[in-house]
This record gives C-alpha cells, structure tokens and sequence, in this order.
C-alpha cells in the first residue's frame, strides 16, 4: 500500500463520518460541473484535521467526486435500461499493478456472456480464460448474474490464464486448474483409499461417503494451493482456494465447526487478496477473518489458553495466529479504524518477535539430516533450544507412526463397510463399531445398531442391550458363495480365499465383489499385473472363460462384459494413481506444512503498515 493510498483511505472515512455528498452542491453543479472554490475550501480543512498537505487532500477529493458521480451515473442508467455497470480490477501478479475498466451487462444474462464481455473489452481470444470473482466466488458460467446475487456498481476482480497473444503473462492458467480439478477428483474417486483424512496427530477422521467426498476434494485444492503460495502464484492459489470453498460449503458436517482446516481456508484466501493487492475485496476479506477468528476461538480456546495449555506459547500455531492479527490489523486500517489497527499490528508484531527462529541454529538442524520445515517448527517449539528440538522432531514422528499404527484397524473397518454402502443415511462409522467390538458386541450386531441409532453410541449401546435378539433377526442371513461366480473370478487370477471372502462380503454380486478384489489391491503394480492378465485373457479366447460357466452362451456373454467392467475398472484406478503422482509432484509430504510459516512476507508487511498508520 502506498502513502497516497493511505491519504485516500482517510479521507475517504472523514466525507462519511460527516456526511460530506460531493455529487450535490455545494461541491457539484449539474450545469457547472466540479466547484474547485467549495472543493479547496474542503481540502484546506481536511487537511487540517487529517494533518496532511491540503495539494494532496484535494487530489484525493476530486478523484472521490468523480468516483461518486460516475457511479451515480451508473444508477440512472440502469433504472433507465436495466444494464448494470461492474468495475471489473484485473489482477497482475506479477507486476504488481491492476486496470481498472467499467464493464456493462444485464443481470439476466449468464455468467458467461460476462465473460464474453470482458474478453472482448480486453481483446481476449477465449472468454474461458476469463475468471471472475465477486464477493469471494468465482461467478459460475451456466448461471445467471441475478441468480449468483451480483448488484449494479459492483467490484468485481478477473484473474486471465491463457495462452493466446496478449495474454501470454499467465500463460496456462486455466489448463492448470482444469488439470489440477480433474487429477483430485480422480484421486478422491478411487476406491483404492489414495487420499485419507488425518487429523494433525494421526488418527483417522471419518464422515459420510458425500461429506467425505467433498471434504477430501476441498482439502486436495487446498494442497495445491498451499503449494503455489509458495511458489507466490496467487492468482493460481486463489482461485483454487475459492474452488476449496465451494466444496466445503457443501458440506453441512459438524466436523467443519471442530477442526481448523475451515479457518486456514479462509485466512489463506484473505492472504492472497493482501499478496495481490486487492482491497476491492475487503468485506469479503472481513467476513473470512470473522469465520477464521470464531474458529480458532472453538479449537484453540478463548485468548487461546486452551492451546497454550497444552502445547506451551511457542506452538507452531502461534504463525497462523500471527499471520490472523496482521490480516485484521490490515483490514481494520484500510477501513480507518487506526487506533484498533494499531493494536492488532502491535500484537502481531509481539508474537512474531517469539517465533523468530536463529538461523544458525536452523542451518545446524539441516546440516544435521533434518528437513528445513521440521527443523524451524521444532525450533519454535522449543525456544531454540536445538537438542529439545531434536528430541521434539524424534517424538512427531513417533507419535505419527503409533497412531496410524493403532488405527489400522479402524481404517480397514472403514473400507470394509464403505464397500457396502450405497449412500449416506447407510452410513457407519467405523470407530463407533471398533469401540463397540471391544466392549465385547457382535461386529454385525453393532453395525445394525449403530446405523439405527444414527451413530450415536450411548443409543447404539442401549439398543444392543435391550434389543439384541430384534437387531440378529434384522440382520440378513448369510449366503453360500455361489461357485459359478468363483470360478469365473478364479479364471480372472483373483486367488481363492480372497474371492471367496468378495463374494461373501457382497452377496455374491459379481460386480461388486471385482470392485472389492481391485479395493484390496495395495500398489499400482498389482493393477498393472491385472490389467495384464485380463487383456492377455480376454485376447486369447473369451470363450475359455465360458467353459468353465457350463458353456452357455449367455454366460460367454457375461464372462465377456465382466472381462470388460474389470479392465475398465483397473485402468481408472492406474489413471488415479498417475493423478496421484502429479498431485503429489511439487508437495512437501510434510504433515504440519500449513504451519511452517517462515514469516518473511509478514515482517514485511508489517512494517510497511506500521509506517503508514506513524505517517
């Protein structure tokens, strides 16, 4: 931000505070246009009360008239042809400059022939590579203006990614966010678990198939994103963040409210509108840190005692803290409120003052085998004490591998019942059966009485003691497996007591017991070696499939579309796998990433509007 930056926003507050309407007399005449004597005179006294060079009070004030009339302008028009006016702010990163244009469209009209609109303003080649964001969302293309709630005089912001002439300094921004979208939903769609969600120490966290699903694909853009945040690509970050947000507002789990991972959306979100530049931005950028702040508040306990109760004041959470406070000390200046932006930035800077790590300490760290992210946090944890940050890094990864070690079971309990599952209301949690097994329940028994109690496990519990005998004659009976089905899986490759276990598990429907047998395939390779096998089977002779299912023709039939189903199947799961190494590709692989903030930037920032609030 800069001084004359500073000056608008100052000014800007004290014309509202007094009600000061510079579009009526005695600052404007509808036939004389500006009055420069009543504008001076203005200048003269703001400068006064603002202690600020009236030349430059008055620079601020006529571009505030001409703001205001043109808006007003705006107005009279659509009252009078029903076309609304955006002013659409196109971001440049990597300049660090942004134009501002007017763009008109009706409301009616679908998000994108807007598009449309400003490509051809801009002398774009393809609207598609056009990216509009109001209000915190990406306007969707197949809706209508009015329908995604977007108002006449409204800020808008375009990020362009394509590869056309003129356009080439985001070149493949659209391709790569395209990419990106369909390598996740590749990966959260295989059945072969690629993607699990883990809370910070470990342990599983599991949720209905649809919450689960649009969680896993919120928090895979997330990743992404986090990633070109580092590499300071913030108009990719951002629109990948705002893609995040749609999936998690989809979501109505609880789960949202009791953990962070909601709250570091949106404070990143609100950092890549300050790394960009963008004030326009700033109610949306409010509303976030509200929703940051409220959460923190949830998990971290009120003025954070809770967290540091138990982690100690130099937890590595303290960064996304500090990082909160800049943000709101930030919006809190833009829009005046200096004396309470003031002391947000005095409370970052303490914090930051704390979690400065030694850099030579750091460099022994690494020069002694540690990753550079496990080094700093550990650092920070332990006061720069480097052998309790030895020790702290020694017992993380002890700490990782022990629970992931005792949830095994938990996790293949969860696989199990999810291949049984065909929606959520079916849905069981599989903590709640390993909870209840140990409490000396049947496994089945406990499955049936938890999906009637709702996963409640006091409920579930009460009905197993009550009810046993009603909760045994629900369940179904169990099936013989059919040895026609066998055979034909025998045929695939498959081995003998793992198809007979899919069959079992899926009442001998041969469809789902293939897509079980793929499930429980551990690696890539296995896949390879099954679509090898099957290829090689089918090109060989489908009929000897058939020989061993009595000869019919209708089964050769059968025995050809199962061939077919199984190999479609593999396939889509090696395309996961591969979406899985390109997702992976520029990642960190370490858990607690989100919070290794070097804090770099936010020293910088800091100091920069420090400077302008002491101006």
């Amino acid at each position: 931000m800069t001084q004359i930056d500073n000056v608008f926003t100052q000014v800007r507050a004290l014309l509202q505070s007094q009600s000061v309407k510079l579009w009526e007399e005695p600052y404007y005449n509808e036939e004389l246009g500006s009055i420069e004597a009543s504008i001076e005179l203005l200048a003269d006294q703001f400068s006064s009360q603002l202690s600020i060079e009236s030349s430059s009070c008055k620079c601020a004030i006529i571009e505030l008239q001409d703001h205001a009339l043109r808006k007003l302008a705006a107005r009279r028009e659509f009252n009078e042809t029903g076309l609304a006016t955006f002013k659409v702010r196109r971001i440049d990163n990597r300049k660090g400059t942004a134009n501002i244009i007017d763009i008109k469209c009706d409301l009616n009209e679908l998000g994108s022939t807007l598009q449309q609109t400003i490509a051809t303003k801009l002398q774009l080649s393809d609207p598609n590579h056009v990216k509009c964001i109001a209000g915190g969302r990406i306007i969707a293309p197949n809706s209508t203006l009015a329908a995604q709630q977007l108002k006449n005089n409204q800020q808008l912001i375009i990020i362009v990614g394509g590869g056309g002439e003129g356009e080439n300094q985001n070149a493949g921004l659209h391709e790569r966010i395209s990419k990106i979208k369909a390598d996740v939903e590749a990966v959260v769609a295989s059945d072969n678990q690629l993607m699990e969600m883990e809370d910070q120490d470990g342990n599983p966290v599991f949720l209905p198939p649809n919450e689960n699903k649009a969680l896993l694909t919120g928090m895979g853009y997330c990743e992404k994103a986090r990633a070109s945040m580092h590499r300071e690509d913030y108009e990719e970050a951002l629109l990948l963040l705002l893609e995040a947000d749609e999936q998690f507002a989809a979501c109505n789990s609880k789960f949202l409210e009791s953990v962070d991972n909601y709250a570091l959306l949106n404070l990143d979100i609100v950092w890549c509108y300050l790394c960009l530049k963008n004030v326009s931005q700033l109610p949306d950028a409010d509303r976030r840190l509200a929703i940051c702040e409220r959460s923190f508040r949830r998990s971290y306990g009120d003025n954070y005692s809770r967290l540091y109760a138990l982690k100690g004041r130099g937890c590595p959470e303290r960064a996304l803290i500090m990082r909160l406070q800049l943000l709101q000390g930030v919006v809190l200046f833009h829009q005046n409120r200096r004396d309470a932006a003031y002391e947000r930035f005095e409370a970052a800077a303490a914090v930051l003052n704390e979690l400065k790590v030694n850099d030579e300490q750091l460099l022994l760290l690494v020069e002694m085998g540690y990753d550079v992210s496990d080094a700093r946090l550990a650092l920070r944890s332990s006061s720069g004490n480097v052998e309790r940050a030895v020790q702290f890094i020694h017992q993380r990864k002890q700490q990782l591998r022990e629970a992931r070690k005792q949830s095994k079971s938990e996790r293949a309990m969860h696989r199990r019942y999810e291949q049984q599952t065909l929606k959520d209301s079916d849905w069981v949690n599989p903590r709640s059966i390993c909870t209840l097994t140990e409490m000396g329940f049947d496994r089945h028994l406990a499955a049936a009485a938890l999906k009637r109690a709702e996963n409640d496990v006091p409920r579930a519990v009460e009905l197993l003691q009550t009810g046993s005998t009603e909760l045994r004659a629900s369940l179904p009976s169990p099936e013989s497996v059919d040895d026609v089905q066998l055979n034909a899986l025998l045929q695939l490759g498959f081995p003998e007591a793992t198809a007979r276990a899919a069959l079992e598990a899926t009442r001998n429907d041969l469809l789902r017991a293939t897509d079980f047998l793929l499930k429980a395939m551990q690696s890539e390779e296995e896949l390879l070696q099954t679509v090898e096998r099957v290829a090689k089977l089918a090109s060989d002779d489908v009929s000897a499939v058939a020989s061993t299912s009595q000869g019919s023709g209708a089964a050769a039939t059968t025995n050809a579309a199962l061939i077919d189903a199984v190999l479609q199947k593999a396939k889509c799961e090696i395309d996961a796998y591969q979406a899985y190494k390109r997702l992976h590709a520029d990642l960190t692989h370490n858990e607690q990433d989100y919070l290794d903030l070097p804090l770099q930037q936010e020293e910088q920032l800091l100091a920069e509007y420090r400077n302008l609030l002491e101006q």
